[in-house]
């Protein structure tokens, strides 16, 4: 028997998803579709990603607020390749073998900040479990760097749960972000299908110790609903991040990626999003955007700024 392999297709983007079963793909509602990105806006922040061979979360992670963002110059920094070591069920970055840390990396992410002239900015990663510190140290030259090169920008870091390597937490706050971001994406229940690789008590954790080696800066936490959890269950994820000291809550809808990911059990509505963050809200976080499109890094510029403006504000009163 002969067997005649295609080479003429790319490899699929997910391999070791390739063993689940299809699920099916739930229609969009009205309130989740988006406009194409046609402004020269969006087409100049793009042509800066692509001289400074950056890759970016808004592109790895198919964001449905790319043509937003991009359009007013605001893209998500996404360092250390764009292949992460795990392969959670709701993600759409490829998993594999990462290659090596770029030793310019974060010279180029500073460069496209400064061009950029971005007055905050996200910086996110993949996962490295492959790193003896989970790019902790890369994590904190990145942040070198900005700071060296545009001084009035505020640095926000949305980081891996560095399971299992130790004094990563120390080494990044080391740096000083203004703001430390971890996203808990989902309710306990659900890490064993959703995010198998983490630990929910680990990654709380994580923020705590944050929180505590940084008690000046601020901590932030993101969650998804759509994955079949309950409102209870996002209520006491929400104390579970109070009583870490965590600021920031965003949490927006999950938007299945391919048949092959998470299945999508619902769409929440905008008046139940309204909802968790009138209760957010109430609970005590200083910040919290909660809508449909929302992301951990959607208007994180804007809220950050609102946030210092209002600190200010009360300060002199």
């Amino acid at each position: 028997m002969t067997v005649v392999i295609d080479r003429t297709q790319p490899p699929p983007r997910h391999p070791e998803k390739a063993h689940r079963p299809d699920t099916e793909v739930i229609r969009k509602p009205d309130w989740i579709r988006v406009k194409a990105p046609v402004s020269r806006e969006f087409a100049a922040t793009r042509a800066t990603v692509r001289e400074h061979k950056l890759h970016t979360v808004c592109e790895e992670a198919a964001c449905p607020n790319i043509g937003e963002c991009w359009s007013k110059a605001h893209a998500t920094m996404m360092i250390m390749g764009d292949t992460c070591t795990r392969a959670c069920a709701f993600c759409n970055v490829k998993t594999g073998l990462p290659a090596s840390l770029d030793p310019g990396e974060a010279e180029n992410v500073a460069h496209a900040v400064a061009k950029l002239e971005l007055k905050h900015v996200v910086v996110t990663s993949v996962d490295r479990d492959d790193l003896p510190d989970g790019g902790a140290e890369h994590f904190a030259r990145v942040i070198a760097a900005i700071r060296e090169r545009s001084p009035k920008t505020t640095i926000e870091i949305l980081t891996p749960d560095f399971l299992r390597k130790p004094r990563a937490i120390e080494t990044v706050m080391a740096a000083k972000p203004d703001v430390f971001n971890h996203n808990l994406e989902t309710v306990p229940r659900l890490y064993l299908a959703v995010r198998p690789g983490a630990r929910y008590f680990a990654s709380l954790r994580l923020l705590q110790q944050a929180k505590e080696l940084m008690p000046e800066g601020f901590t932030k936490s993101g969650l998804m609903v759509g994955l079949g959890e309950s409102r209870e269950e996002i209520m006491q994820v929400m104390d579970d991040l109070r009583a870490a000291g965590v600021d920031f809550l965003t949490i927006g809808q999950y938007l299945q990626p391919t048949r092959k990911h998470a299945a999508l059990a619902r769409y929440w509505t905008p008046d139940e999003f309204k909802a968790l963050e009138a209760t957010a809200r109430a609970k005590g976080f200083l910040m919290v955007s909660a809508s449909p499109l929302t992301r951990s890094s959607y208007h994180a510029d804007s809220d950050f700024a609102a946030l210092k403006t209002a600190r200010l504000t009360k300060s002199s009163a």
